[in-house]
């Protein structure tokens, strides 16, 4: 057996054909839809970028107990689990992200990996000196600046040696992982993960692909918008939305060269293909731009899923209604190979949901320290905790870093060693609280969140999510399997306290013992 494992970054399903998106042409992603079983109900795990590759990687849901973080020593990566069955992986990204400190644990999983540099703020080339005075006219002036070590400045400084098409990662990726197939296609026990950072911001795409939805800006470079409300003119919100068409429209292109190799080859009878994102993005939708600070509304929680198996071509072109979710791609590529998966594992095979086998009832999603979703396949609900600045949360880790920095110091000052969690494997736990001034608490954590109110959807009736719906009888059911999922997690006792579960939580895992 072989694999291809595609792995794009904010890639919104909603814009794609094979999902009804009509405002992009998508042409290879709809061609791979009557290749593959395409899942309508696939939603995401942990949020956002490095906590939905630790779901994807282990097979488990991480947002209940640890924020952005590397890999720890008890998590069971499906590409060491491949490894002991004797299949080869190897990683190919222009993903920065996994080479900062809160990432740095995820390639070395793999046994080969080729990092293509230069996306967003990858600290990629050194100019002690730019020119800024040129730059300062080139770009918008929400997209600029002359700090150094800030993803603004060092990407200014990236884009200076990105001109041709050839240039851009993400163009880089894929022609590495064509070199990867023409050297090892004809042998077996391999998986591949192509993965790059494209459709996320900044959306910088070559000409070519932006010129079909060119409106006639004339002002300054604008293509990375803000997180948060919308407060830009028609005008510029309309060249963000161009800029990511234009990127969007670059990944079908490449996806399209990919499966040009797969049918030049006949690769179809005998490799897998899995394609998916790890979160959507929004553009304006809710009158919010991007993620981290809103709900997490349908257009970034429910995510776009290809999967072709050799086994069963008489899959291809068919629709899959069930539930699935990130942490579903480990066990899939585990059973995929015949390995044998580990008992920590949440998440469930596609090929069993595929055909039918496993199904579920609801699914879990959302960030470390804002609301716990759940979504049943009609109904979505948003539960917060009464103050998001008042909560008891904590860390569970034996790896103190954020994304950019090691744990503080003050943070440390107070932390306790908590007895195993289930899945920890009889390891104790650094148990962390998490305080106003840590780095991920106005990026990505409780203090990110410009709405924060409990909310329930009926997606039957409200698909835009505009209306919030008051039913007593389904929020008590929707709460039942937000309870149910949340032990299945064996999620600790402050985080059921937090919603206002006090009673569900049981069991003494994660509970503080002893002061460092």
């Amino acid at each position: 057996m072989k694999a291809v494992f595609v792995l794009f970054d904010s890639l919104n399903r909603h814009m794609l054909g094979a999902y009804g998106g009509k405002r992009i042409p998508t042409p290879n992603f709809d061609r791979l839809a009557k290749r593959s079983v395409t899942f309508d109900s696939h939603y995401v795990g942990s949020l956002p970028c490095m906590p939905a590759r630790r779901d994807m990687l282990t097979g488990r849901l991480t947002f209940l107990h640890r924020s952005w973080g590397p890999l720890e020593p008890f998590d069971n990566a499906f590409p060491e689990v491949l490894f002991d069955k004797g299949v080869y992986s190897h990683l190919i990204t222009d993903h920065f992200h996994y080479w900062e400190d809160g990432g740095a644990t995820y390639h070395n999983r793999y046994d080969s990996y080729e990092f293509v540099r230069g996306q967003e703020g990858d600290p990629w080339k050194a100019m002690v000196k730019p020119h800024w005075d040129r730059l300062r006219e080139m770009y918008h002036q929400r997209q600029f600046t002359t700090q150094r070590r800030e993803y603004f400045s060092q990407n200014i400084i990236n884009r200076e040696f990105i001109k041709d098409e050839k240039d851009f990662p993400s163009v880089q990726c894929f022609a590495h992982g064509f070199e990867f197939l023409d050297r090892n296609r004809e042998a077996d026990d391999w998986l591949l993960q192509i993965e790059t950072f494209d459709p996320h911001e900044p959306f910088h795409a070559p000409a070519r692909f932006k010129e079909p939805f060119d409106k006639g800006w004339t002002g300054p470079i604008r293509d990375w918008p803000r997180y948060g409300r919308v407060d830009e003119l028609p005008e510029e919100c309309e060249e963000l939305r161009a800029n990511y068409y234009a990127i969007v429209s670059m990944c079908d292109a490449l996806l399209g060269q990919l499966l040009d190799y797969f049918d030049a080859h006949d690769m179809w009878k005998d490799t897998a293909l899995v394609v998916t994102t790890d979160h959507g993005f929004l553009l304006g939708e809710h009158d919010f731009w991007a993620k981290n600070k809103m709900n997490i509304y349908e257009e970034i929680a429910r995510i776009p899923l290809f999967a072709h198996d050799p086994r069963h071509p008489e899959r291809d072109g068919t629709r899959c209604a069930a539930l699935t979710q990130s942490i579903d791609i480990a066990p899939t590529f585990i059973d995929l190979f015949g390995a044998e998966r580990p008992p920590e594992t949440e998440g469930q095979s596609l090929w069993d949901v595929a055909a039918g086998t496993v199904r579920r009832d609801a699914i879990l999603f959302g960030y470390f320290g804002g609301a716990v979703n759940v979504a049943d396949g009609r109904y979505t609900y948003h539960r917060y905790p009464a103050d998001l600045m008042k909560q008891d949360i904590f860390q569970y880790t034996l790896m103190p870093t954020h994304i950019y920095e090691p744990f503080s110091t003050e943070e440390l000052g107070n932390a306790l060693l908590s007895e195993p969690f289930p899945f920890t494997k009889g390891a104790r736990l650094l148990k962390v609280p998490v305080i106003a001034r840590s780095p991920l608490h106005g990026l990505y954590g409780p203090g990110a969140f410009i709405e924060n109110d409990t909310r329930l959807y009926d997606l039957a009736t409200d698909p835009g999510q505009d209306k919030p719906l008051q039913d007593p009888a389904v929020l008590a059911r929707l709460t039942g399997l937000m309870i149910d999922l949340m032990k299945r997690n064996q999620a600790p006792p402050e985080a059921f306290a937090r919603l206002g579960l006090e009673d569900a939580g049981d069991g003494n895992a994660g509970k503080g013992a002893d002061r460092l």
